[in-house]
């Protein structure tokens, strides 16, 4: 090169790597560019150079780039750099932190860089005893430190990629292994594996749910970070790749907070170029890995900042005197490969119609009731037992009258051991003088050790004991000194069942892939398209019943298309919210008035004065649904369970007496495992075939299931009916006919058809007897829902004007700023700038988390220098609320009667008179059904217009067809398979009709629980404050850049 027309010689750039790294492509395409500048020498050094010629013949060079790979010397680089004192991109020392994850995570506290609350397990052998290590089955401790699983363990040597996932038993434990990529997979998913590693060091960390996605950062200095989001390996192991069979991975915008974190990794490891890994949760972020030298592949736009960067660095270090001004063209040219523009297309019609071409979805929020289940089963039993009594004090910490709960596998363990010892041999003679209640007791312990075999191994998402003290006495202490009390008497309460069945796991995952083909723009693909491009906001909530968790899990795998195993991506991707989610607590004094209004209806062949309502308004009447002959249908329903009940009993004791001849210790045949069965979505053949029930359950607890129904349903001493039931007797003939019609039970078909006719009265009247009466009822149950939907709509609203107002300004003024600072802007450099920017960022951040917080979630932003997306700025957030039937029913009552409320007499009801006709003959709100909103917001109506955004309202029946139906060859199919087809979703509006988003929160907000009366969000366990640093730590950071200890020598 020429300054003033006398020849320079050009700067040497050393590449001193492993071939195999420097060959790769991302380092040529930063090398070449380096090059068209025409101020840069580059000598690659070669393996046979580094590895076997002395340092003193290494080529000298000015600038050198070096890091370690397998096999790399480093301590012969380290010396070579001491000899030559080039200037260093990375330096050379401090790459030995990265390989031990405990010097990385000493190194990121030590800057005040956020990172997982962890714990340390030093081992010095293989297997090693260690006073300050626990392992229990839902946690481990260390030094004091509990973590409860899904905790993250790691091998402490920053090599070694083997990391585990425990997932806890009330999601089905078992292990995730994470490793380097291995053709299409990332993870492996261990179901048997409960108990932690112990022949090596590890790190125990909290795992932190980032919703399904990772965040890889690349730095370039200190003032330039790149980073892209790819799918987490911890949802199912499989590796998204494109067309060129390349991983997924697209660029994300950085908030400032994490701009400074990637500066301050950058200069805590004095690693200029730098990668590593960082996870957002919960409003905030947090670095779990730092990578030493890595590059983004496949992104010109990248290649390009990159050499634009180093060069101005070598340039400042040996060159101070030449500009390092960016010239307007830059020397090189690159045909970057024309790709395609995947558009967001919309679709012509959608589901209740058209939309206008210049509508854009901005959020889809849909509650959804859980897949098929098992009947859900109670067994309550009075216990004297002694053994039963001191399992209940071992686990209430002694407390004789405090109730236990019996969850974890250990427990359940320990009670099954008490009651196999409990139960006797063979059943008492009917004929014998053994007293009824004697036997009634002993067929309830059998019951309760059927339930505990039941399936192999235990998981208190399926089953859960109660043992409540009742009676209680005062004996002398074992030591003779005092006195203290003991119980004597307990009430035990076994549930069990409404376990989602094989047929509910295909349910929820068939719907998850009709939303992802219908719900969103783009024929199928713009779902995926979406959520890749992090401006899919997606956040799946559930309560906290087991069927429920599994349902929404089986539903994401479908809605984005995942593999494997369910429970990583039920930890992954699913929040539990049973405050909002579960419970009738608040409604359960209406819902007792309205059963007995019910039942004096049913049982008295009575019905409330129609005169006063309009013919053309069925539903206003009281107890709507009830059948006029319900009073005769009773005994002919009760007449029926009886022949079901005594055909099931013969059946069970043949089974019992299988049993007995095969059980001579507590060894008992179990001939299902549920744990394979979860991950099922076919019947189990072999079982079938074998003439047994379909599921985990034996024809003792099928017997069970049905003699209590029998019971329970008419009390033959008093001649009462008890109408509560009915829909349990409904429940359990659709089980049986869909999961058990290879039985041939006699009189089941006609029993289902009594049960129907009832059930559909009862079920839709248990929420209220009329319209007022459901609507009261049903905004007690839902108001926390309703208030988190009415959060949803007024963030995407507010969302969606400030993108409308930001890209007005920018139309108007050309000028205008984008938003954020751009990450390419090598000039902006002063120290100084950084210490002010830190000191404000605090303030500005936490406005936004307090913004976001509302929901407590993280946002992604595409950035849309790098993506290849025609609409960047596009953001679609979905919410996801699996729940149960009641809160299904309780969100439809409000929705289609708020109205009826005092405050908004002479409002018009959002659900149109057609809709209301359709809901009334819907009777039903079955396994999958589920509600659906949807905002739009037409981006030609003005801003302050009410009509800019709209409500579109659809919801669906569910699987709610008829077991019996032989007219439908779908439905027929499916019977084959022990499953029924999903409804499709139906209009609550006129097609054209227009509800504003306005008229929408007027006429929820009555029934919401405000925003304000929502828990402010909780700080995450072991974040410490990324502001919190002291003015020392500060002062070094500033200092420490430029960081290459030989820069100065050579830079004068």
């Amino acid at each position: 090169m020429e300054d003033d027309g006398v020849p320079r010689t050009k700067i040497t750039l050393g590449v001193c790597v492993m071939e195999k790294k420097a060959n790769l492509g991302p380092m040529l395409q930063i090398l070449e560019r380096l090059q068209a500048f025409g101020e840069f020498e580059v000598v690659h050094f070669g393996d046979k150079v580094i590895l076997e010629d002395p340092i003193e013949s290494w080529p000298i060079c000015d600038c050198l780039i070096a890091f370690y790979s397998t096999g790399y010397p480093l301590k012969r680089a380290e010396d070579y750099a001491a000899l030559r004192k080039p200037f260093l991109i990375n330096e050379l020392e401090q790459q030995h932190l990265l390989h031990d994850r405990r010097k990385v995570y000493e190194r990121l506290e030590m800057y005040g860089i956020p990172v997982p609350r962890y714990a340390l397990v030093n081992r010095e052998y293989p297997n090693q005893e260690l006073d300050y290590f626990a392992e229990e089955e839902d946690f481990v401790e260390v030094h004091g430190n509990r973590f409860w699983k899904p905790f993250v363990e790691k091998p402490i040597d920053g090599d070694d990629h083997s990391i585990m996932i425990y997932y806890p038993s009330s999601a089905g434990g078992g292990m995730k292994e994470l490793f380097r990529k291995v053709g299409n997979r990332s993870s492996e998913f261990h179901p048997e594996v409960r108990r932690v590693r112990r022949e090596g060091s590890y790190i125990y960390e909290e795992f932190m749910p980032t919703g399904g996605t990772d965040v890889k950062v690349y730095t370039v200095g200190p003032e330039y970070a790149h980073a892209e989001a790819r799918k987490s390996p911890v949802v199912d192991g499989v590796v998204m790749r494109n067309l060129d069979g390349k991983e997924v991975r697209y660029p994300v915008l950085l908030t400032p907070t994490e701009k400074e974190m990637a500066r301050e990794v950058c200069c805590a490891f004095r690693q200029a170029v730098c990668g590593f890994d960082l996870l957002r949760c919960g409003g905030r972020s947090y670095v779990c890995d730092v990578n030493g030298w890595s590059f983004v592949k496949n992104s010109y736009k990248y290649y390009d900042d990159t050499a634009c960067v180093l060069r101005k660095m070598f340039l400042d270090a040996k060159a101070p005197h030449l500009s390092s001004t960016i010239p307007p063209t830059l020397p090189w040219k690159v045909n970057e490969p024309v790709q395609q523009s995947e558009g967001l297309t919309r679709q012509g019609s959608g589901i209740i119609g058209t939309f206008g071409q210049s509508e854009e979805l901005r959020c889809v929020i849909a509650v959804i009731r859980h897949g098929d289940r098992t009947p859900k089963q109670k067994v309550k039993l009075k216990v004297t037992e002694e053994k039963l009594l001191n399992l209940m004090l071992k686990y209430n910490g002694g407390r004789p009258k405090t109730e236990t709960k019996l969850k974890s596998a250990i427990q359940l363990q320990d009670l099954l051991d008490a009651t196999r010892i409990l139960v006797p041999r063979t059943r008492p003679d009917r004929e014998s003088d053994s007293e009824a209640d004697d036997i009634e007791h002993a067929e309830k312990l059998r019951q309760v050790k059927a339930v505990l075999e039941e399936g192999g191994h235990f998981s208190g998402i399926y089953r859960k004991v109660q043992l409540k003290p009742l009676k209680w006495v005062k004996v002398v202490k074992n030591n003779g000194e005092g006195e203290e009390e003991r119980p004597t008497e307990a009430l035990m309460v076994l549930k069990y069942g409404g376990v989602l069945t094989h047929a509910g796991r295909k349910q929820a995952e068939e719907l998850g892939r009709y939303f992802r083909n219908n719900m969103y723009p783009g024929e199928g693909t713009g779902l995926l398209r979406l959520h890749s491009t992090y401006r899919h906001d997606l956040k799946i909530y559930s309560s906290d019943e087991g069927r429920v968790q599994m349902s929404a899990a089986a539903f994401a795998k479908g809605l984005l298309d995942l593999e494997g195993p369910l429970t990583p991506i039920l930890v992954s991707l699913v929040s539990k919210d049973s405050s909002m989610l579960d419970g009738l607590e608040n409604a359960s004094i209406e819902m007792d008035e309205a059963k007995a209004r019910l039942n004096e209806i049913i049982t008295s062949a009575t019905k409330a004065d129609h005169n006063s309502v309009l013919p053309e308004k069925p539903w206003m009447v009281d107890g709507a649904g009830v059948p006029p002959n319900a009073s005769e249908l009773l005994p002919k329903l009760v007449e029926l369970t009886k022949m079901v009940t005594e055909q099931v009993r013969l059946l069970a004791i043949d089974e019992d007496e299988e049993l007995a001849d095969t059980s001579c210790s507590y060894n008992v045949y179990l001939p299902y495992d549920q744990a394979k069965a979860l991950g099922k979505t076919n019947i189990d053949v072999d079982r079938i075939a074998a003439g047994l029930p379909c599921g985990s359950e034996g024809f003792l607890l099928m017997f069970a299931r049905w003699r209590k129904l029998e019971r329970d349903l008419y009390n033959e001493r008093k001649e009462r009916f008890d109408i509560t039931q009915i829909p349990d007797v409904y429940d359990s003939c659709k089980y049986d006919l869909l999961h058990n019609a290879h039985l041939n039970l006699k009189g089941l078909d006609e029993l289902f058809k009594v049960a129907q006719l009832l059930a559909d009265g009862v079920i839709p009247n248990e929420y209220g007897i009329n319209p007022r009466q459901k609507l009261k009822i049903g905004s007690k149950i839902a108001r926390r829902l309703l208030g988190k939907i009415l959060i949803d709509l007024r963030n995407t609203r507010e969302e969606a004007v400030n993108v409308a107002e930001l890209k007005n300004n920018q139309d108007n003024d050309p000028t205008f700023p984008i938003t954020g600072k751009d990450d390419t802007d090598y000039h902006s450099k002063c120290n100084g700038k950084f210490e002010g920017a830190r000191r404000a960022s605090f303030t500005s951040d936490m406005s936004l988390d307090q913004d976001d917080d509302d929901d407590k979630e993280t946002k992604y932003r595409l950035d849309p220098k790098y993506a290849n997306v025609r609409t960047p700025d596009r953001h679609v957030r979905t919410r996801l609320y699996f729940t149960s039937e009641s809160h299904i029913h309780s969100l439809m009552n409000v929705l289609r009667y708020c109205n009826l409320d005092e405050s908004l007499q002479g409002e018009p009801g959002i659900v149109c008179d057609n809709g209301l006709e359709r809901l009334c003959r819907t009777k039903e709100l079955d396994y999958m059904s589920y509600i659906v909103l949807r905002l739009f917001e037409d981006t030609e109506v003005a801003l302050e217009d009410p009509k800019r955004f709209r409500i579109e309202m659809t919801f669906s029946r569910g699987a709610d067809l008829s077991p019996l139906e032989s007219n439908d060859s779908e439905a027929a199919s499916l019977h084959q398979e022990h499953t029924l087809p999903i409804m499709g979703p139906e209009r609550l509006q006129e097609v054209g009709s227009c509800l504003t988003l306005e008229m929408m929160e007027k006429m929820f907000r009555p029934f919401a629980m405000p925003a304000e009366d929502f828990p402010p969000p909780s700080i995450p366990q072991g974040f410490s404050g990324y502001f919190s640093k002291s003015a020392a730590v500060l002062e070094r950071l500033v200092n420490l850049w430029p960081f290459h200890k030989y820069g100065n020598a050579n830079g004068k």
